[in-house]
Protein backbone atom coordinates (compact mmCIF):
# COMPACT_ATOMS: atom_id res chain seq x y z
CA UNK A 1 0.00 0.00 0.00
CA UNK A 2 1.56 3.55 -1.11
CA UNK A 3 -1.04 5.64 0.54
CA UNK A 4 -3.05 5.33 3.78
CA UNK A 5 -6.38 6.70 4.30
CA UNK A 6 -4.89 9.48 6.36
CA UNK A 7 -2.85 10.78 3.90
CA UNK A 8 0.12 9.40 5.05
CA UNK A 9 2.90 7.45 2.66
CA UNK A 10 4.08 4.28 3.30
CA UNK A 11 7.82 4.39 5.05
CA UNK A 12 8.74 2.13 2.11
CA UNK A 13 8.08 4.77 -0.63
CA UNK A 14 9.68 7.77 1.47
CA UNK A 15 13.00 5.28 1.68
CA UNK A 16 11.90 5.22 -2.21
CA UNK A 17 12.09 9.10 -2.21
CA UNK A 18 15.29 9.31 0.15
CA UNK A 19 17.16 7.25 -2.31
CA UNK A 20 16.34 8.69 -5.81
CA UNK A 21 16.51 11.92 -4.43
CA UNK A 22 17.98 12.95 -1.68
CA UNK A 23 21.31 14.34 -2.85
CA UNK A 24 19.71 16.30 -5.26
CA UNK A 25 17.42 18.12 -2.42
CA UNK A 26 20.49 18.24 -0.06
CA UNK A 27 22.46 20.26 -2.85
CA UNK A 28 19.20 22.09 -3.58
CA UNK A 29 18.50 23.30 0.27
CA UNK A 30 22.63 24.27 0.72
CA UNK A 31 22.37 26.31 -2.24
CA UNK A 32 19.01 27.94 -0.92
CA UNK A 33 20.14 28.03 2.89
CA UNK A 34 23.78 28.57 2.79
CA UNK A 35 24.41 26.39 5.72
CA UNK A 36 24.86 23.09 6.29
CA UNK A 37 23.05 22.70 9.64
CA UNK A 38 19.45 25.01 8.78
CA UNK A 39 19.65 22.61 5.65
CA UNK A 40 20.00 19.65 7.53
CA UNK A 41 17.10 21.18 9.60
CA UNK A 42 14.98 21.57 6.62
CA UNK A 43 16.09 18.10 4.91
CA UNK A 44 14.85 16.10 8.03
CA UNK A 45 11.88 18.26 8.23
CA UNK A 46 10.82 17.66 4.43
CA UNK A 47 10.77 14.06 4.73
CA UNK A 48 8.72 14.23 8.01
CA UNK A 49 6.09 15.97 6.03
CA UNK A 50 6.88 13.32 3.32
CA UNK A 51 5.59 10.41 5.70
CA UNK A 52 3.34 12.54 7.87
CA UNK A 53 1.20 14.00 4.10
CA UNK A 54 3.05 12.91 0.95
CA UNK A 55 0.28 10.74 0.55
CA UNK A 56 -1.41 13.44 -0.80
CA UNK A 57 0.64 13.72 -3.56
CA UNK A 58 0.17 11.89 -6.88
CA UNK A 59 2.98 9.38 -7.57
CA UNK A 60 3.90 10.94 -11.04
CA UNK A 61 4.81 14.54 -9.44
CA UNK A 62 5.85 13.49 -5.85
CA UNK A 63 9.42 14.54 -6.38
CA UNK A 64 8.08 18.10 -7.39
CA UNK A 65 6.16 17.95 -4.61
CA UNK A 66 9.19 17.10 -2.00
CA UNK A 67 11.63 19.84 -3.76
CA UNK A 68 7.91 21.87 -2.94
CA UNK A 69 8.03 20.96 0.80
CA UNK A 70 11.56 21.40 0.70
CA UNK A 71 11.40 25.15 -0.31
CA UNK A 72 8.52 25.74 2.13
CA UNK A 73 10.57 24.58 4.48
CA UNK A 74 13.73 26.42 3.90
CA UNK A 75 11.73 29.71 3.48
CA UNK A 76 10.00 28.83 7.42
CA UNK A 77 13.43 28.48 8.88
CA UNK A 78 15.22 31.66 7.03
CA UNK A 79 11.83 34.04 8.61
CA UNK A 80 12.65 31.86 11.64
CA UNK A 81 16.17 32.81 11.94
CA UNK A 82 15.21 36.47 10.94
CA UNK A 83 13.29 36.70 13.51
CA UNK A 84 15.58 35.76 15.84
CA UNK A 85 18.03 37.73 14.62
CA UNK A 86 15.97 40.84 14.81
CA UNK A 87 14.32 39.77 18.56
CA UNK A 88 18.36 40.19 19.63
CA UNK A 89 18.66 42.76 18.14
CA UNK A 90 15.99 44.40 19.63
CA UNK A 91 16.73 42.67 23.11
CA UNK A 92 20.44 44.63 22.21
CA UNK A 93 18.51 48.00 22.51
CA UNK A 94 16.22 47.77 25.34
CA UNK A 95 18.64 46.67 27.12
CA UNK A 96 21.13 49.71 26.17
CA UNK A 97 17.98 51.94 27.03
CA UNK A 98 17.54 50.48 30.03
CA UNK A 99 20.56 51.47 31.27
CA UNK A 100 19.74 55.01 29.91
CA UNK A 101 15.76 55.52 31.59
CA UNK A 102 15.88 56.58 35.13
CA UNK A 103 15.43 54.08 37.90
CA UNK A 104 11.59 55.00 38.07
CA UNK A 105 10.82 54.32 34.19
CA UNK A 106 12.56 50.98 34.89
CA UNK A 107 10.29 50.25 37.87
CA UNK A 108 7.41 51.06 35.92
CA UNK A 109 8.51 49.39 32.83
CA UNK A 110 9.36 46.23 35.00
CA UNK A 111 5.78 46.00 37.28
CA UNK A 112 3.95 46.80 33.58
CA UNK A 113 5.80 43.11 32.52
CA UNK A 114 4.75 41.54 35.32
CA UNK A 115 1.53 42.34 35.11
CA UNK A 116 1.40 41.46 31.61
CA UNK A 117 3.03 38.54 32.50
CA UNK A 118 0.68 38.10 35.36
CA UNK A 119 -2.26 38.36 32.94
CA UNK A 120 -0.89 35.98 30.24
CA UNK A 121 -0.78 33.25 32.85
CA UNK A 122 -4.09 33.70 34.01
CA UNK A 123 -5.70 32.28 30.23
CA UNK A 124 -6.27 28.75 29.40
CA UNK A 125 -4.10 26.91 28.45
CA UNK A 126 -5.53 26.53 24.87
CA UNK A 127 -5.55 30.42 24.24
CA UNK A 128 -2.03 31.14 26.29
CA UNK A 129 -0.67 28.89 23.49
CA UNK A 130 -1.93 30.83 20.62
CA UNK A 131 -1.08 34.40 21.99
CA UNK A 132 2.96 33.10 22.47
CA UNK A 133 2.88 31.52 19.46
CA UNK A 134 1.31 34.52 17.14
CA UNK A 135 3.30 37.49 19.70
CA UNK A 136 6.08 36.02 20.51
CA UNK A 137 7.00 33.29 18.27
CA UNK A 138 6.10 35.76 15.27
CA UNK A 139 3.83 32.66 13.76
CA UNK A 140 0.51 33.14 11.63
CA UNK A 141 -2.48 31.93 12.62
CA UNK A 142 -2.52 29.07 10.10
CA UNK A 143 1.01 27.51 11.01
CA UNK A 144 -0.44 27.89 14.84
CA UNK A 145 -3.64 26.13 13.13
CA UNK A 146 -1.39 23.38 11.75
CA UNK A 147 0.65 23.10 14.69
CA UNK A 148 -1.80 22.34 17.26
CA UNK A 149 -4.02 20.46 14.62
CA UNK A 150 -6.76 22.74 14.91
CA UNK A 151 -8.96 24.37 12.59
CA UNK A 152 -8.19 27.63 11.71
CA UNK A 153 -11.62 29.49 12.88
CA UNK A 154 -11.05 27.72 16.28
CA UNK A 155 -7.77 29.63 16.39
CA UNK A 156 -9.07 32.98 15.37
CA UNK A 157 -12.04 32.75 18.01
CA UNK A 158 -9.25 31.49 20.82
CA UNK A 159 -7.21 34.90 20.14
CA UNK A 160 -10.46 37.00 20.18
CA UNK A 161 -11.53 35.34 23.44
CA UNK A 162 -7.82 36.12 24.59
CA UNK A 163 -7.42 39.30 23.47
CA UNK A 164 -10.83 40.61 25.31
CA UNK A 165 -9.15 38.52 28.53
CA UNK A 166 -6.29 40.49 28.53
CA UNK A 167 -7.77 43.64 27.54
CA UNK A 168 -10.01 43.63 30.81
CA UNK A 169 -7.74 42.23 33.22
CA UNK A 170 -4.92 45.16 31.95
CA UNK A 171 -7.66 47.90 31.47
CA UNK A 172 -9.22 47.25 34.92
CA UNK A 173 -7.97 49.39 38.38
CA UNK A 174 -5.58 47.17 40.27
CA UNK A 175 -7.20 45.88 43.66
CA UNK A 176 -3.40 46.70 45.24
CA UNK A 177 -3.64 50.53 44.84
Amino acid sequence: MATGNDGKLAPEIVHQLFETHAGELRAFLTGMLRNHDLADEAFQLTFSKALQSGGQSREETRKGWLFRVAYHEAMALIRRDKVHRKSLNDLSQMTSQFWDEAPDQRLLDHENQEQIRQALESLPDNQRVIVIARIYDNKTFKEISEEQEIPLGTVLTRMRLAIQTLSRQLNSPSDDS
